[in-house]
């Protein structure tokens, strides 16, 4: 995969650096992180946001409009970033991608949230959170963004919530791309995300809208793409949604010579390769548990309650590395197994590892 984007950081404002010399003298007086109480999100502070409105979506997902840090360095369309939140006195740590205008008048940067089945963090931020809400932020990243110079013709097919890293490119892009085609699958009609968004494109002539509700259409086949947009072939393609969808997309490009012309953007690993598992011992912890070996050890250890450091979930941005002082685990993605002899510590990526094994992990 190609190094993630991230784009230059601004020049410092006459206000930051009023901001910055109140922080050093105040730094003598006030005992530590009393300025990130009062002012949580002034420059010098940790990157965090504060959510100033919510808007409904659908009736499992949601758009948050969030006020970010004087430290926000800003996004390519496209891009994700990493939220973390607070529940139960616990910080929780996800990523998703933004839709807003990468230039918006007052500042303010928006996601948008897909609650899944379960999903502690996804709930909390559809269903619970209020505005008002303060919310831990890094900085933006990704690859699944625009090319440069821009395509004459642009083909984007989408599932679920997939649809979310496109409509902060066509909200920032669509002026710049003459021929634009959206293939969407949702399973109805009330589980398409931006519904008004895109119709509202489609009327005006602005895309060509190809809408497939599941439930009654059946799943989206490659196969049907060359009846659907007879001329596929001449355009460049970001297919975004679940990891069958993916798959698919990968074979039939591969197939047809044209894996260049192909972008894709997982939420989540593609996992391939499960074992018979093992016990996971957490030697710092002093913790035992349980692991199959399909399951990362990333999730495992969330699930019995324990912190554990993390970001994309995807096995890209190594926020969630750990030693493996001992034993064997497996890439989930690759099938490979790393083996650690006693005292190694042997780097692993905990959310897309799973023990192949017995082993034991320095946390």
């Amino acid at each position: 995969m190609s190094l993630a984007v991230r784009p230059a950081r601004r020049p410092m404002s006459l206000r930051d650096r009023a901001w910055r010399v109140a922080d050093a003298l105040a730094k003598p007086l006030l005992p530590p992180g009393t300025l990130d109480l009062i002012s949580p999100l002034r420059p010098g502070a940790d990157l965090a946001g504060r959510v100033e409105r919510i808007r409904l979506e659908t009736p499992d997902a949601a758009t948050l409009i969030i006020h970010p840090g004087a430290s926000w360095a800003g996004h390519t369309p496209g891009q994700y970033v990493r939220v973390g939140v607070e529940i139960d006195g616990v910080r929780h740590w996800r990523t998703y991608s933004l839709t807003s205008l990468v230039d918006s008048p007052d500042g303010r940067i928006a996601i948008t949230v897909k609650a899944i089945p379960g999903g502690l963090v996804s709930n909390h931020l559809v269903h619970e959170i209020k505005p008002g809400a303060l919310i831990h932020l890094d900085d933006a990243a990704g690859d699944f963004v625009m090319t440069t110079p821009r395509p004459r013709k642009v083909l984007f097919i989408t599932g679920g919530s997939g649809i979310t890293p496109v409509m902060g490119m066509l909200r920032n892009h669509l002026h710049e791309l003459p021929d634009v085609v959206l293939v969407h699958s949702a399973p109805t009609a009330r589980d398409v995300i931006f519904a008004g968004d895109l119709a509202a494109l489609s009327a005006t002539g602005r895309i060509r809208l190809v809408t497939r509700h599941t439930d009654s259409d059946g799943m989206l086949s490659f196969a049907d793409i060359p009846a659907i947009v007879p001329d596929w072939a001449e355009r460049e393609t970001w297919v975004c949604g679940p990891g069958g969808m993916l798959d698919a997309a990968q074979t039939f490009y591969d197939a047809a010579g044209l894996a260049g012309a192909l972008h894709l953007e997982r939420f989540r690993p593609h996992l391939i390769a499960a074992g018979d598992g093992g016990l996971l011992s957490f030697t710092t912890a002093g913790r035992t548990l349980d692991g199959d070996g399909a399951t990362p050890i990333l999730e495992t250890a969330e699930a019995s309650g324990m912190l554990m450091p993390s970001g994309c979930r995807m096995g890209i941005c190594f926020k969630c590395v750990l030693p493996l002082t001992e034993g064997a685990v497996r890439d989930l993605r690759t099938g490979e197994i790393t083996y650690a002899a006693p005292g190694d510590g042997v780097a692993i990526q905990t959310c897309v590892s799973a023990p192949a094994g017995d082993c034991q992990i320095a946390h």
